[in-house]
């Protein structure tokens, strides 16, 4: 990519996949590690609207892994993103998600907005010049993508050493071999319904992990990372303080957080965190956020925890509370497991939810709002992502605040459940969007 544009003081390269499920997560773990042992202090981040994987990358790393999703946040929020990387280390391993030209919102996308190399990785379970033939592949499909991306490197995961990398390594031609992930129990992540189980569950062990990163090539994967090159400085309007208070639910059941908007929360209003499956007492506060995450899998115990009660009562007293995916099925009548149980909610939207075994919505999203609400003025659009195992009945006469402009939905074509001053919502918004400075003015 060619550009007059202001170079970021942060290197980096982005760890692209064949698909989804080849280890790319372990391999941006194992390759963080290394660079650790280079002396180097990496940052991670994710292509994509992921929770879970920014996890394991906090809990391996201690740094925040930040969110890079053009639909979302658009491409100067990519930049932004990315900019602020800088703060914590200095080269940045950007993780990808599903195969590099998946999805119209895709890795070669973020890849080719921020000017990054790619190094990708070929799950090597059962090949060896094989494994080589798929990485070359990719590299030449780029122009046929129409994406101006550099795929430079291999990385094989999930390969042994011996005979098994000499294959590998010796077929590669017009790719650096950057090294291998070794098949080893201690670095397979479980997964469930919405993805990987997150950073603070991964069975991961340091042990398995430091012997992965030592069959990293660090002094050939630095030669190939570079700074990106923005087409605008990254720049963000100043935090105005509002002199809020905002209560966040924060635990296992309201995990589904983007770093980008708790930091934009903390430096606009003095945030306050709570957890409803602890039965805690809402915060003193003038309006509540209840991030998405898995109330599935602590449904009894929300049905019998004050904290529900207490919600009702303050979306009651017109108490602004923005409920988000997982957030706005504890606002409903009812949740049903996966198991047919059936636990009574707050109550406070007109709608019952009811665990699946497939996904219901799983895309980015686009609404428009058909007044004014929460999150937007009358006919503003916002910008987020969906991904639930869930369905949704509401009321004949709910009340909805968004038309569906891309995305499923709590209908198919609305989503935004109204009742007091209380917003439920399956879609996830990231502060790129404008949604949470907006709640915090509409407080």
């Amino acid at each position: 990519m060619t550009t007059d544009a202001v170079p970021s003081d942060l290197p980096g390269v982005v760890l692209a996949g064949t698909a989804s499920g080849v280890g790319k997560t372990v391999a941006t773990l194992a390759v963080c590690r290394a660079l650790e042992r280079a002396g180097r202090t990496p940052v991670a981040a994710k292509a994509g609207p992921d929770f879970i994987d920014p996890s394991h990358h906090a809990a391996v790393l201690d740094r925040p892994s930040r969110t890079l999703d053009p639909w979302m946040a658009g491409e100067s929020g990519i930049h932004r993103a990315y900019a602020r990387g800088a703060d914590d280390g200095d080269v940045c391993v950007v993780e990808g998600m599903m195969g590099l030209y998946d999805g119209d919102v895709s890795t070669a996308a973020v890849a080719e907005a921020l000017d990054l190399p790619v190094v990708l990785v070929v799950d090597a379970t059962a090949g060896m010049e094989s494994v080589a033939a798929t990485a070359l592949g990719f590299q030449q499909y780029a122009d046929r993508a129409g994406y101006d991306v550099d795929v430079v490197g291999l990385l094989a995961a999930r390969a042994h050493g011996g005979r098994h990398e000499r294959g590998i390594r010796d077929a590669v031609e017009g790719l650096r071999y950057v090294g291998r992930t070794p098949p080893l129990d201690g670095l397979e992540i479980p997964g469930r319904h919405l993805g990987l189980h997150f950073g603070d569950e991964s069975p991961v062990t340091a042990e398995a992990l430091d012997g992965a990163a030592r069959q990293i090539r660090t002094d050939t994967l630095l030669h190939l990372v570079r700074s990106p090159r923005f087409d605008t400085a990254p720049s963000l309007r100043a935090a105005d303080e509002t002199g809020l208070r905002v209560a966040v639910a924060a635990d296992d059941a309201f995990r589904f957080i983007y770093p980008s908007t708790r930091d934009r929360l903390a430096a606009r209003a003095s945030v306050e965190l709570f957890s409803p499956v602890a039965g805690d007492a809402v915060p003193d506060c003038d309006a509540v956020y209840l991030p998405g995450g898995y109330p599935e899998r602590h449904a009894a115990a929300l049905a019998d925890s004050r904290t529900l009660d207490e919600l009702a009562a303050l979306a009651a007293d017109a108490v602004p509370i923005f409920g988000e995916c997982g957030g706005m099925m504890i606002l409903g009548e009812s949740l049903t497991t996966g198991d047919g149980d059936s636990h009574a909610m707050a109550g406070v939207l007109p709608v019952e939810t009811r665990m699946t075994d497939r996904p219901v919505g799983l895309d980015h999203v686009g609404v428009r709002a058909r007044e004014d609400c929460l999150l937007s003025p009358a006919g503003g659009t916002r910008r987020g992502h969906e991904f639930h195992y869930s369905s949704a009945t509401a009321a004949p006469d709910a009340r909805y605040a968004f038309e569906m402009v891309r995305g499923a939905g709590l209908d198919g074509a609305n989503d935004g459940l109204r009742e007091y001053r209380t917003l439920g919502t399956y879609a996830h918004f990231h502060v790129g969007s404008g949604a949470f400075d907006y709640f915090l003015e509409a407080v």
